[in-house]
């Protein structure tokens, strides 16, 4: 396992790297630049801009230097200070804007990850130990919705749903007059009110897949030998469910965890813009279509980070609950 984690630790730089240069790549592949945005709102504006001021704009915010150089310039300020940059929109640092939407992604994120486990997990378990029944093929045609229907589409049914029975539009996390309101029980209420909503949408999704993946696993390991044999033996079905088989089948949940990182910091993009939520994920979108370098760069690579860490401590997780993969590991098996 020792030897594992350290060639797990080492590839993770080169990793990194890549992913870094193909960020910076991407993010500068369009034309034009922040600058070019900023030019064309002014103008839309009725406002005249000449090559003099475009070419002092350029330079206040870096861009007159080569790729290259605005990529060291980036890399190495994130790396060896930790520092992710200002906005050229917001003109603050990104460290401030993630700090202030972190908390309200992380609460959508984990209610959301908590409620699609609470609800697929007896589900997909019930679908397997009842195959063939009519609770089965309820979940496995609520799962193929599930899997069909686009989050935001379901977003938009929903916010029409909760306007027609409860009167309101559950949109964003609080009322107007609750959000600069200090924390009271009014405003927990009205918090609860409007956090249904995204965690249904985005639990949905996520529900719909781990019960398809957690049925038919545990389909196949109830059909496995030596099942058969330990119920022959007269096990209870119960304890023989919950014992053996149902602990393989765990393997998606937790594969799962390498997916909490990344989703407790972005959270659904789409979703969090059609909602209006103030979370990180709109904030990415709209530096993307503005062409924040510095936002966008930096938030994407945060998201990779956590990527890599969340699919590293999967792993592990998954080589210390299955001796299967753990002796696959110590047996050098990639």
């Amino acid at each position: 396992m020792l030897s594992y984690i350290l060639r797990r630790l080492l590839w993770t730089l080169p990793t990194l790297l890549a992913i870094s240069v193909v960020v910076f790549v991407i993010i500068n592949l369009p034309p034009g630049d922040f600058v070019t945005s900023l030019i064309a709102y002014r103008r839309q504006q009725g406002l005249q801009v000449g090559e003099d001021e475009i070419a002092q704009y350029r330079a206040a915010y870096g861009l007159d230097r080569p790729l290259i150089v605005q990529y060291g310039y980036w890399i190495s300020n994130m790396v060896f200070r930790g520092d992710l940059g200002i906005s050229f929109e917001y003109t603050r640092p990104v460290t401030t804007l993630i700090a202030e939407r972190l908390p309200a992604t992380i609460l959508l994120a984990v209610s959301a990850l908590l409620f699609t486990w609470a609800l697929a997990f007896p589900i997909g378990v019930y679908a397997a130990v009842r195959q063939y029944s009519i609770g089965d093929h309820l979940a496995t045609g609520i799962g193929f919705l599930g899997l069909a229907t686009p989050n935001f589409l379901l977003a938009l049914v929903l916010m029409y749903l909760g306007f027609r029975w409860f009167g309101y539009v559950p949109a964003g996390l609080c009322s107007p007059e609750f959000c600069d309101a200090a924390w009271n029980l009014g405003k927990v209420i009205d918090l609860l009110r409007h956090l249904w909503l995204p965690v249904v949408v985005v639990g949905t999704a996520g529900m719909a897949g781990l019960i398809r993946i957690l049925r038919a696993n545990l389909l196949d390991e109830l059909r496995k030998p030596y099942v058969v044999a330990a119920r022959a033996r007269g096990v209870p079905e119960r304890r023989l469910v919950v014992r053996y088989p149902l602990r393989v089948a765990m393997n998606p949940f937790i594969s799962t965890v390498g997916w909490v990182l990344p989703g407790l910091f972005a959270g659904d993009i789409v979703v969090g813009q059609i909602l209006g939520l103030p979370t990180i994920g709109p904030l990415l979108l709209n530096a993307l279509r503005q062409q924040d370098m510095y936002l966008a760069g930096s938030l994407i690579m945060v998201i990779s980070v956590l990527t890599v860490i969340g699919t590293l401590v999967s792993d592990l997780l998954l080589a210390w609950t299955d001796p299967r993969v753990r002796l696959g590991v110590m047996g050098g098996a990639p």
